[in-house]
Parts: C-alpha cells; structure tokens; sequence
C-alpha cells in the first residue's frame, strides 16, 4: 500500500493519506527551539533541552498512538459538524489530505465539505517561537459559517517531573490571559525566569486553559466539549491541567479565504527584571510584546519562512553528487544531510522513540 512519495525539486516527502502505518514526524528548528510533528499534527516542542525545557506535553506509548500535538478543530456552526483538518484527533474521512514534510517546516492541507483548510508549522530563524500559519478557504459554493479553534497542553517544564510528581503537578499550573494571548507561567513566581506563550492574530471569540473545561469530563482530545458545543468556556487554570486554547469566528463568503496566524513561544527575563509591577506576580512583557507582535503580521510570517528555506537550500548545497541513480542523489543531496543535522541540533536526545528525558 503507498501512503506517499519524494518530490525531489520541493525537497519535500509527500504524504497522501493519513493513516500511515506509523506516524511519521519531521523535526522542527535547527538552532535553539524544537518541535516534533508528526504527519496528522502530533508531536511536542521544547528549548534547548527536552526535559528541563519541554513547552508541550506528549505522552508516549499512548494508545491510540500519537495522541497530542499541535491540534486545528473545525466546526461548521451551521449544522454542528466538526472535524480535525490533521485529521488527527478527531478522524474524520476527509475529502481531500496531503502532509508536506520539508526542510524544517510542515505543511498539512485538507478539505472536508468544501472547507479548505492549510497549515504550514515552523520554526523561524533566530527565533525561539513555532508560527501555525493556517489558511481556511470556502470552497463549498455557498456562504460558510466556522469556528476554529486551537489547542495545545502545556508541559510543566521538567519532562519527567512532568509524567511522575502527580501530588506537586496538580497544585502549580499556572497561567495568565492578557490581550487575548495566554501565557503560561508555572513556577515562574518561585524558581524559573522563563515563561510560554501562546497567540493568535485574529479577535478571539473565546479561549481555554483548563483542560477538563476544554475536553469535558471522562473526555479526551477526540471529542472535545467546547468544539462539540462551539463555544469556549473561558477557563482559567490554576493547578490541574494547563492546556491553551483559542476560539477564532470565520464568516466566509463562497471563494473567501482567511489567514490566521498562531504563535507558541518561549521566552525568558533577567532575574532582576521578572514582574510588571515590580513586587508583584504578573509576568513582564515588555520585551515579548514586541516579537508577538512582529509575527503576528502575515508579511513577516513569509519573510521568515523565505528565511529558512534559503538557509536550508544554502547549507545542503555545500554538498551535492550526481549520479545515475536518483535514488543516491535523493539521499545523499536531501535527506541523509537533514538527518544528520537534525540529529546533531538535537544530540540525538528527542524523537518518538527516544524520550528526551535522557541525556544527548
């Protein structure tokens, strides 16, 4: 059975249905933030280290497998349709899919009852932020009312504190909303100078941080409460679950597209600098405010992905063979280098096989 193939001149492997036998990731980032992404968005991301630094949750040996990551819902506020453009977690029989595995970035497009929808995640350079730019197309023929919303939980820093100190883990999540972002600020006030954020361009029409307020009781990640009733609860964590989610409305008109940028960031403070007001417990954001704000634009967005394609285009073109067979110039010119830089970015230490709890 063929679930994909190379294309060579994109330097991308195309996947063109979902349900691979396994999934299969790509890594994001080649400096200082990390992600791995899974073909029907799972995966988890961190700074510079896997363990002490984990910004996203993954829970390894799940079943079913590869169960969280960055997650896209949509529903069609007109009929109550819902459905996962990853096709993940909700796996829904979607009418059109591909995953676009390249040089840092991934791209996931599919389409369901006319409703168009592309994701293309990366990592930009110099940066220690992921961009989810999302582009939702009315395809239908006639006037599409949808809500979209985001979804990711938030790791409570330690990777392996995160999976065993149930009895502390409970008690300090913690996070802010402020401006319609939500920052996640666990043990920010007590030991850590760093803190996550998570943004979104558009107006938000609502938004979550407690996970059991998203999901709903004795739910999980394949049908979520708040995407089955269309609207958010507003919740705010304080211990539990930390989770981050926004509630984005679209009012399409047939052939209308709209771009919806989403940002999950690291960010840290000088120790003498940690609180706006001094004294008090509220984040500073002084200098985030500013990257927030520049990638939020949809120009900067393409100026940073133009970025990192020509920095992977420059870096592979240091090294290149060719040969009779297309097979060998494949691998040696594309995808033995990428792998071998992944590999040496990430000491080898995170994959979906390798925990990064362990040391690289």
């Amino acid at each position: 059975m063929k679930y994909g193939y190379f294309d060579d001149k994109a330097r991308e492997y195309v996947i063109t249905r979902p349900d691979t036998p396994l999934p299969w990731i790509n890594y994001l980032g080649s400096q200082e933030y990390f992600g791995l992404m899974s073909n029907t968005a799972g995966g988890y991301s961190f700074y510079k280290d896997a363990r002490l630094r984990r910004l996203t949750r993954y829970r390894y040996n799940n079943a079913p497998l590869d169960m969280g990551g960055r997650y896209i819902y949509m529903r069609n506020n007109a009929n109550g349709e819902t459905w996962s453009p990853s096709w993940m977690p909700l796996q829904r029989n979607l009418d059109e899919y591909t995953c676009r595995h390249g040089m840092g970035y991934t791209i996931i497009e599919s389409k369901y009852q006319g409703i168009n929808v592309r994701t293309r995640t990366f990592v930009p350079l110099n940066q220690t932020l992921e961009i989810w730019e999302v582009t939702v197309a009315n395809q239908s023929g006639a006037h599409a009312d949808l809500s979209l919303f985001s979804a990711i939980e938030f790791c409570l820093w330690d990777a392996n504190d995160d999976a065993t100190n149930f009895q502390r883990n409970y008690s300090i999540g913690q996070v802010e909303i402020v401006d319609d972002v939500i920052y996640h600020k666990t043990e920010y006030r007590e030991r850590r100078d760093h803190f996550a954020y998570f943004a979104c361009s558009e107006p938000l029409a609502g938004y979550d941080t407690q996970r059991d307020t998203f999901l709903g009781a004795y739910r999980g990640w394949d049908r979520p409460i708040v995407v089955e009733k269309g609207q958010s609860g507003n919740s705010e964590a304080h211990g539990w679950q930390p989770i981050g989610s926004h509630h984005v409305k679209l009012s399409l008109q047939p052939g209308e597209e709209k771009k919806i940028i989403i940002l999950l960031g690291y960010h840290e403070n000088p120790k003498d600098d940690k609180f706006d007001p001094p004294g008090s417990q509220v984040v500073n954001k002084r200098t985030v405010k500013p990257i927030i704000a520049k990638f939020l634009n949809p120009a900067n967005v393409d100026a940073a992905f133009a970025e990192l394609f020509d920095h992977w285009t420059n870096l592979l073109a240091k090294y290149q063979v060719t040969s009779p067979d297309e097979h060998v110039n494949r691998m040696v010119n594309i995808w033995n280098a990428y792998q071998c830089m992944v590999t040496f970015n990430m000491s080898r230490s995170a994959s979906y096989f390798e925990s990064g709890i362990g040391r690289g």
